[in-house]
């Protein structure tokens, strides 16, 4: 069974959060403060409620009146009389904040933490156990951070997890290449029904970014033709 790293391998545990009554500038003081550019904010049993990012504290800023317009001009500002003057008037986080917070569990995989950033269009995850209380954070920069691994270690993987442990493959048939986490998988397999599954395998090992092969089978068990009959 192939291991790979998880949201609880790669999520920071020291998160900073602040609670709903915070005040915005003492929100803007603890980004300012850590160097983040959101916070969860969560309720007084460490439950993650929502998060509070720049984008949520610039969407307050850019309403108040600019010394250069003229009289009215607010009124007249795109967005005015939208419905969205509740949380542009907002001063503390629970009224500033995006809600509900969308969380990740410390056993999600990269994809799946992935895949939820890209669905909601948010570019961090507040990581909660099984009571709902927060336990760390992941950012897109975490996933990447799989990327990170060697060519080495990725071929390693390939080769003494994939080709032996999990297909029962000799290791000397099949010829694993690794450049910049591009693999190239060439050879034969005893089967060539192994090779889709091979290819499916080398694409969820952490750090790879594409599989190319040029693989033979020593016998077709797939039911399809011989090419070019």
């Amino acid at each position: 069974m192939l291991q790979h790293r998880t949201v609880g391998d790669l999520m920071t545990r020291s998160v900073v959060r602040v609670q709903r009554g915070t005040l915005f500038t003492e929100i803007v003081h603890v980004l300012q403060e850590h160097d983040i550019t959101a916070v969860p904010v969560v309720d007084a049993e460490d439950r993650p409620v929502g998060v509070v990012s720049e984008a949520d504290l610039l969407a307050k800023a850019s309403r108040r009146p600019d010394p250069h317009d003229g009289p009215g001009a607010r009124a007249n500002a795109p967005g005015a009389g939208n419905g969205t003057g509740a949380k542009h008037e907002a001063t503390t986080a629970e009224g500033l904040m995006t809600s509900p917070a969308v969380c990740a569990r410390p056993d999600w995989s990269v994809v799946e933490a992935a895949r939820t950033m890209e669905e909601h269009r948010v570019k961090r995850l507040p990581v909660v156990d099984d009571t709902g209380r927060l336990v760390g954070l992941v950012s897109r920069g975490d996933l990447l951070r799989v990327f990170l691994r060697t060519d080495r270690a990725i071929r390693e993987e390939i080769i003494e997890d994939v080709l032996v442990r999990t297909l029962r493959q000799p290791p000397s048939a099949v010829g694993v290449e690794v450049n910049h986490g591009q693999v190239r998988l060439s050879g034969s397999v005893r089967r060539a029904s192994l090779v889709p599954v091979l290819v499916q395998l080398c694409q969820s090992v952490d750090g790879v970014v594409s599989v190319d092969h040029q693989l033979a089978a020593e016998t077709d068990d797939t039911g399809d033709e011989p090419s070019g009959s």
